[in-house]
C-alpha cells in the first residue's frame, strides 16, 4: 500500500486550501455573450453582459475580439480590464438619443460611451479602438457657441470617463472622434495612460485628448494627440465655480508626441488649483500652442511647482503662454487697476521652463499675469526661440540664464508693467 509522507500531506491540504489563488483568470468574451461586431448590431446589452458576469466572478477581462461593436454606453465595475484585440473597434452609436442625461462634473452632462464611477482597479488595454463617432455631435456643436462646454445647454458626452476611480491603468489603445473631452479622470487617484493614441480631426471643437480633472498621482507616458483642443488640459473646477474644489497634483507627462491640437495646458478651468506637474521630453509639431497655462479671475486658484523640460516645438503659433487673462493672452488696455482677491484669483508661481527650443514660430509668446496677483518665480534655463513676434512679460518675475528670443527685427523680449526680468 502507498502511503503519502507527512509533508506530501501539508502539500496536499494547502492547495486544496487555496484553489482560488492559483484559478485562471476569468475571461469574457463579449461575442459569447451574443455580440456580433458587424458594426450595424447594438452590442451594448452583450457588452455589459459580459462586464457584469466578470463583476460577479471578483472581476477579470471583457474581451473585445476583431470587428465593430457598435454601442451606447457601458459602465466598466471594479476589477474589470476591457480589452480590446487589434482590429476591434468600439464604436459609439450615432443616436444622440442614446446617451442619457445625467449630472456630471456638477453640471448637466450626458452619459459617455465608457465610464466607470466609484470603482478601484480598471483597465483598458489592447491594440483596438475606442471611437465616439462624434461627427454629428460636432456639426451640432458648430451650431452653438461653447456647445458642451459646462454649464452649456447642449452638452455632448465625453468619450472615456472615471469619476472617482483609482488605480487605473489605459495602456495600447487608440482613443479617437470623441463629440468632446476624449478621457477624463476626474476625482481619481493612481492612473497611467501609456502607448495611447488619442485622435480627432483638426477642427473638431472640444476634443481634448487627456483632461485630469482634480485628479492625483497620474502618469501619461508615450501618447500622441492629435486633435481639434487641448492635447492635454490639466483642470480642476468650473468656470464661477462656488467650491469646494480639490487641486490636480501630482503628474508626470514624459515622452509624448503632440500634433495638431492647442498644446500642452494647465486650466483654464483651474479653481482647485495644480501642483506639481512634470513634463518632460515632448515634442509639439504644429499644434496652436506649446506650454500654456491659463486662468483668469473667474476660474484660478494656486498653480505652482511645475517643471517643463527638454521640449522641442516647430510650427506651433504660440511657444509659451503663462496668463491669467484667459481667453485672451494680454489685458485689454495693456495696463490695468488691480481687483480685490477673490477665491478665483489665480496665482502663478515656481514655474521652470528649461531646455527649449521652438522654431517656425509665429509668436514667442507671453508670461503675463495680474496686477493683483502677478507670476512669481518663473525660471528660464536654456530656451531658444525664433519667432515671428517677440516674448511679452508682464506682471511677472523672470530669472535664468542662456535664453534667445530671435525674431526678424531682432527685439526678442517686450517687456510691459511691473515685468522684473533677470536673464543672464
Amino acid at each position: 500500500m502507498l502511503s503519502l509522507s507527512h509533508s506530501s500531506l501539508v502539500l496536499a491540504a494547502a492547495l486544496a486550501l487555496m484553489p482560488a489563488a492559483f484559478a485562471a483568470p476569468t475571461v469574457c468574451d463579449a461575442r459569447s455573450f451574443g455580440a456580433k461586431a458587424d458594426g450595424a448590431t447594438l452590442d451594448t446589452a452583450a457588452i455589459q453582459g459580459a462586464i457584469d458576469h466578470c463583476a460577479r466572478q471578483g472581476g477579470g477581462t471583457v474581451r473585445l475580439t476583431a470587428g465593430t461593436y457598435l454601442s451606447a454606453p457601458i459602465v466598466l465595475r471594479s476589477n474589470i480590464t476591457l480589452q480590446l484585440d487589434k482590429g476591434a473597434t468600439l464604436l459609439g452609436t450615432p443616436d444622440h438619443a442614446a446617451y442619457p442625461a445625467k449630472t456630471e462634473f456638477r453640471a448637466p452632462g450626458l452619459q459617455s460611451l465608457v465610464s466607470a464611477t466609484n470603482a478601484d482597479h480598471l483597465a483598458i488595454t489592447g491594440e483596438g479602438t475606442i471611437d465616439g463617432n462624434g461627427e454629428s455631435w460636432w456639426e451640432e456643436a458648430h451650431k452653438y457657441k461653447d456647445s458642451g462646454i459646462l454649464g452649456n445647454d447642449h452638452p455632448r458626452p465625453r468619450l472615456v470617463v472615471f469619476d472617482h476611480c483609482h488605480h487605473i491603468r489605459i495602456e495600447g489603445v487608440t482613443v479617437q472622434n470623441s463629440p468632446m473631452w476624449q478621457i477624463v479622470p476626474y476625482y481619481s487617484d493612481d492612473i497611467v495612460i501609456r502607448n495611447v493614441r488619442v485622435l480627432a480631426p483638426q477642427h473638431s471643437p472640444n476634443t481634448d485628448a487627456i483632461d485630469p480633472f482634480s485628479s492625483t498621482h497620474i502618469t501619461i507616458d508615450h501618447v500622441l494627440a492629435d486633435v481639434g483642443d487641448d492635447d492635454i488640459a490639466i483642470k480642476s473646477g468650473e468656470i464661477n465655480s462656488p467650491g469646494p474644489d480639490s487641486p490636480s497634483q501630482d503628474i508626470t507627462i514624459t515622452d509624448c508626441n503632440f500634433l495638431h491640437g492647442h498644446g500642452l495646458s494647465i486650466g483654464s478651468e483651474i479653481a482647485g488649483g495644480a501642483q506639481r506637474i512634470r513634463a518632460e521630453r515632448i515634442h509639439f509639431d504644429g499644434t496652436d500652442n506649446g506650454i500654456r497655462v491659463k486662468a483668469n479671475r473667474d476660474r484660478g486658484n494656486d498653480v505652482s511647482d511645475l517643471v517643463f523640460r527638454d521640449i522641442d516645438m516647430k510650427n506651433v503659433k504660440n511657444a509659451i503662454i503663462v496668463s491669467e487673462y484667459y481667453p485672451k493672452v494680454l489685458p485689454a488696455e495693456g495696463v490695468e487697476a488691480p481687483q480685490p482677491i477673490t477665491r478665483l484669483t489665480p496665482h502663478f508661481h515656481n514655474i521652470t521652463i528649461e531646455n527649449v527650443t521652438a522654431t517656425d514660430t509665429k509668436s514667442a509668446g507671453a508670461i503675463v499675469g495680474l496686477p493683483e496677483s502677478p507670476v512669481l518665480n518663473l525660471t528660464l534655463k536654456n530656451v531658444h526661440l525664433s519667432a515671428e513676434t517677440p516674448l511679452t512679460i508682464g506682471y511677472a518675475t523672470v530669472t535664468g540664464s542662456n535664453v534667445t528670443v530671435v525674431t526678424p527685427k531682432g527685439q526678442g523680449i517686450v517687456t510691459g508693467p511691473e515685468a522684473h526680468v533677470s536673464l543672464q
